[in-house]
Order: structure tokens, then sequence, then C-alpha cells
């Protein structure tokens, strides 16, 4: 489908993804490394700067359009958007630049996220942000953190649906296993054993340290271009063939307290939109990029886009399934969890390495692949093909 007739399938390609080091600690700015992995994924496309007109982050993103566009010399700008809820806004970037690339608003739109989350404050720790109104249900009852959000929802998962922490140690594994293959992944010397999980200090229970993602300084970036100018590009287009956000409704950030069921969140509402555009079912998905920022997300992701049915997300992933060679080969650079947390758009990058035959966990003849953002927070996916 041509850009501009109104179309996303196929419409668009990602072209290019850059990236800076990711460490506990850089010496950078949040701004010097948005434009060193904006410059990198120019660069990987072999476009010049001043060709991008359009630009899609996240709200959380410190480094505003202006700064960038200055920094970076690009021309003038057509399009721009930001995307909020932190990791559910990843794969929406790209989403929103396809979506101005097919409609003829752009012509060259850059998404990227530069975090500095390993070396700076933790955002529940500023007290002029601690009680928005929502939070006014949670925070005194001691749900502080992410992590006692998603600790109340992996409890009632458990107890739903029997569950254990074997489960969640697979997918903890299957994300420390690629990173062991990944060079560039924080966790790419370390190896995680069933002894180490079990014995790890509790986050807040039932998640361990090992169910919690890393935190991390970096940043990364990718190009969309229209399906015809790809093809004129550096590398073999990586196709956008369908794409989906989800607020659903009576949503309550993590908790989901006002929802009917606690345990279908955003992933759901995400995937009848993604799948209804789409040529593809779940069958015909190779490798998938699952958001992780904690492991029981992915259970929930897991039956959310139809993997398997409710409440046997826990038992997909026995018998080594999130495995190279397994059922769903998962997360191959390493994920939130080892790779690197970046609030998800690693997992964006890594799919176009999958696809282009590039990743350093490769799956053989992958040709789709689904790249998922937060689960438990509004939420965004993408369908990736080659």
């Amino acid at each position: 489908m041509a850009a501009g007739s109104g179309g996303l399938k196929d419409a668009t390609a990602l072209v290019g993804i850059g990236r800076t080091p990711f460490a506990k600690r850089l010496p950078e700015d949040e701004r010097t490394l948005a434009c060193r992995a904006v410059l990198a994924a120019l660069d990987d496309a072999g476009i010049a700067p001043g060709e991008v007109d359009a630009l899609a982050s996240y709200t959380m993103e410190e480094t505003d359009e202006v700064e960038l566009a200055k920094a970076c010399g690009f021309g003038d700008l057509t399009f721009f958007s930001k995307v909020g809820f932190g990791g559910g806004g990843s794969c929406a970037t790209v989403a929103h630049l396809a979506a101005a690339v097919a409609a003829g608003q752009a012509s060259v739109g850059v998404a990227w996220r530069s975090r500095k989350r390993g070396s700076g404050p933790r955002p529940w720790t500023s007290t002029t942000v601690q009680l928005p109104t929502p939070a006014q249900w949670t925070r005194p009852y001691g749900l502080l953190r992410p992590a006692d959000e998603i600790a109340m929802l992996t409890r009632r998962y458990m107890h739903e649906y029997g569950a254990t922490r074997d489960h969640l140690f697979n997918v903890a594994l299957a994300c420390r296993n690629r990173a062991n293959q990944n060079p560039d992944a924080i966790m790419y010397d370390r190896p995680l054993t069933r002894e180490m999980y079990m014995t790890s200090r509790w986050i807040s229970e039932p998640l361990c340290l090992f169910d919690n993602c890393l935190e991390t300084d970096g940043a990364l970036a990718c190009v969309v271009v229209s399906a015809e100018r790809a093809r004129d590009c550096r590398h073999r287009p990586v196709y956008v063939h369908s794409a989906a956000q989800s607020l659903p409704a009576q949503h309550h950030g993590m908790v989901n307290y006002w929802n009917d069921d606690p345990l279908t969140g955003p992933a759901w509402a995400a995937a009848r939109h993604l799948w209804k555009h789409s040529d593809l079912t779940p069958e015909d998905v190779d490798v998938a990029q699952i958001y992780d920022a904690f492991t029981p997300l992915v259970l929930l992701s897991l039956e959310g886009y139809g993997f398997c049915g409710r409440g046997e997300g826990g038992a997909f992933t026995e018998g080594g399934a999130l495995e190279t060679g397994g059922l769903l080969p998962l997360n191959t650079g390493g994920g939130g969890l080892s790779e690197a947390y970046v609030h998800g758009f690693n997992l964006i990058n890594e799919g176009v390495r999958q696809l282009r035959g590039t990743s350093t966990a490769q799956v053989p003849g992958a040709s789709v692949c689904l790249v998922t953002a937060g689960e438990g927070v509004p939420t965004s996916a993408l369908l990736l093909r080659s």
C-alpha cells in the first residue's frame, strides 16, 4: 500500500536504528545521548539529518524537539508528537510516525528515547509528584513504586491460576540467556541460575531482584520512511505491518482497581486492534520482543496477545518455550531485564535486527516479530515483518 493512500498496513518501514552504549552511569547528559542515538540511526539508514521532517518521543523525554532539531541539523519539521505513560509509549512513537508518513504529513520520521535512570533519581522519590489523583488511592496503603503495584497483580495472578516463581524464573532466565549472547547487554558476562534467582532478595514480594528490570543510562532511536523510499536505503526494510495503542475502559494505572477483571489489562485491548488490522495471527509470529519491566508482565502479555489462553501464561513458559528454538523466542537482545531498560525502546531496535538477520541471538528465518510496550499501563504494540 502506498504512502498517502490512507492505510497503515505495510505502508512504511523502519530503515535505521541507533543507540549509545548502555551503562549504570554514563558521563553525557540526556540531550547529548539523544543526539548520538539519532545521528547513529540516520547514518544506519543512509539518510542525511536535513531530510528529517517528523519526530516522535515520550512525554517523559527531557530532550525536546527544538533542542534535538537544532543540535542534529534537521530541516523544517511538519509533524511532531509525544506519547504518554512511559514504557507504554514505546511502540506508539513508531506508530505515530508511520501514520504521519502514510498520510503524507512527513517523509522521514525519527523516534527516540534518552534516559539517565541508572545514575538519575527515581520518579516516585519526588515529594512534589507523590500524590496525583489516582495515587491517592494506592500510595497511602504502601503501593509506592511500580514494583509494589505489579507485585499485587502478580499475587492475584498466582492465586487465580496457580502460577509459580518457577514460571517467573523462566522469563528471567530466557532474557538473561539472550543477554549472555549480546556483548552490548549490561548483563552480557553475568549468567543467571535458578539458585541465584530463588535466593535473591525481595524487592516487593513475590517479586525478587531478578524479576525487576535494570536501571540504565542510554539512548536509542529509529528511522521511519515510506515503503517506497525504504527500498533505496542501506538495509533490508522492516515493514510496519500493524500498530495499536490501548487505554481500556475504567483503567487505573498498574493496579486496574476498577476494571471488571484486573488481570485483563491493556494488552488485551491493544491485541484486538493489532490483529484486526493485520493479515497475520499469533501463529505467524516467529520471535517476540515483549515488554519486561517485570517478569509477570510477560505472562499477562502472552495471554493478552493470544499466544495462550487465560491463566495459561505460566505454563506456556515451561520446557524452554521462550528460549531460542522454543515455541516463542523472547527478548533476544536481553530485554529490559538483562540488556538495558530504556522504556522499552531497545525492544523495537532488536525487532529490527531480528528481521534484518543481524541479531546476536538470531532466530533462523525470522520474518514476523511482535514488539509490545508496557503492560499494566496504557500501552502500544507493533507487528513488524520483513
